[in-house]
């Protein structure tokens, strides 16, 4: 058996903080048994193969720049609302476009069919607001824009093409609820072609994962791995589509740590489409680590974004805007000023038609501003409009 490889980079006072990673170096091991033995219910020759880290070398993320400079796709895994992991994933992005400006950003933030939007944004010919309305990112995505403004406004600044990397939330959500066999023809259409089946492992490893949301019918199981396979077959198709058009470009994909970990995720289904040279880090990974997993773990010190102000409502879109669904306790919402079913119409004077209104005229304000929030009340006498001051939380 050849000895694994692995080195461990140590702590660093920079936005990087300790960085830890799993590349070809050498791995310490303990001597194995000669023989499996069993004794209290422990395998011996199992526990002697238990990787040990090498702790002595120390490279930075700066210092990994040329060897990933030679890969034409290099994974960046985050945890999806990990302000640290976007500003490790800047940090990999600027110092390779210092060394290469032919270099595009796969986001799995995006949804394909948005694409020409994303065009349109890096070329300057819409701006930022615009841009997340029509991507519709608050609807589809969902989190905090400012975690991934800073790599968007980089891009554009250096004219980086930004690739919608994943698949429709109509497809994704039919294919988990009704499975891929069931899909009607203008979405079955959207399908990457030449899917690949997923190994036990890969269904393994999802078992944990789907508990966690949706209980254990086996039936709903088999949809809930369909949905995952085509997020990642989805993106490795497109990655490898834009990779195959553009020989002169590397691409820096952005994607959470289970779409990249392993080989058998976006990677490898990447390169069995084109087979190419790349390299996985993983941000903060929590999970079982051994030889295969990746080719760095990155452990950067967490940082936050500053919190911005909340109204302390919960809110569903319909066909006529943005309800009132709900009202956090002890918030100024609970205490009548608003009910359950009110349209919200304007904040401070800007109008709000969607959830993309409500979220880009909230997105500046920090808790103890105050605006003033008019919705519509209809009841049974009537329909009323009701304005009122709201400390933001």
């Amino acid at each position: 058996m050849q000895p694994l490889k692995i080195k461990h980079l140590l702590p660093r006072p920079a936005i990087w903080l300790a960085v830890s990673c799993l590349i070809a170096a050498p791995l310490v091991m303990a001597r194995p048994s000669l023989s499996p033995s069993q004794e209290h219910g422990v395998i011996h020759s199992t526990i002697a193969e238990t990787p040990a880290l090498a702790l002595a070398a120390q490279p930075t993320v700066a210092s990994l720049a040329p060897t990933l400079a030679d890969k034409r796709a290099v994974f960046v895994g985050e945890q999806h609302d990990r302000y640290d992991h976007s500003l490790i994933q800047l940090e990999i992005l600027r110092r390779l476009h210092a060394i290469n400006p032919r270099i595009a950003v796969g986001m799995e933030a995006f949804q394909q069919p948005f694409q020409p939007v994303l065009d349109s944004y890096v070329a300057g010919l819409i701006g930022e607001e615009q841009m997340l309305r029509q991507t519709e990112y608050y609807q589809r995505w969902g989190l905090d824009y400012r975690l991934v403004a800073p790599l968007l406004r980089f891009a554009r600044e250096h004219g980086l093409p930004v690739i919608a990397l994943n698949v429709s939330r109509e497809l994704t959500h039919k294919v988990a609820s009704e499975g891929m066999a069931n899909l009607p023809p203008e979405l079955k259409s959207e399908l990457p072609a030449k899917m690949e089946p997923p190994s036990e492992e890969y269904r393994r490893r999802l078992e944990p994962v789907f508990a966690m949301h949706q209980g254990s019918d086996d039936k709903n199981f088999d949809y809930f791995v369909d949905a995952q396979l085509l997020w990642d077959e989805g993106m490795a198709e497109r990655a490898a589509r834009f990779l195959a058009d553009n020989p002169d470009h590397q691409m820096v994909i952005l994607a959470g740590n289970q779409h990249v970990a392993w080989d058998d995720t976006i990677p490898g289904r990447l390169k069995r489409r084109l087979p190419i040279a790349t390299a996985t880090l993983l941000n903060s990974w929590s999970g079982h680590v051994e030889a295969g997993l990746a080719d760095y773990l990155l452990m950067p010190e967490q940082q936050a974004l500053a919190p911005t102000g909340r109204i302390g409502i919960a809110i569903e879109e319909d066909s006529a805007g943005v309800r009132i669904s709900g009202c956090a306790e002890g918030t100024e919402c609970s205490q009548d000023s608003f009910l359950p079913g009110d349209l919200i119409i304007n904040i401070d004077d800007t109008p709000v038609s969607g959830i993309a209104d409500l979220r880009l005229a909230l997105r500046d304000r920090v808790p103890g501003d105050i605006v003033e929030v008019e919705v519509i009340r209809t009841q049974e006498s009537g329909s009323a409009s009701l304005t009122h001051a709201v400390t933001l939380r």
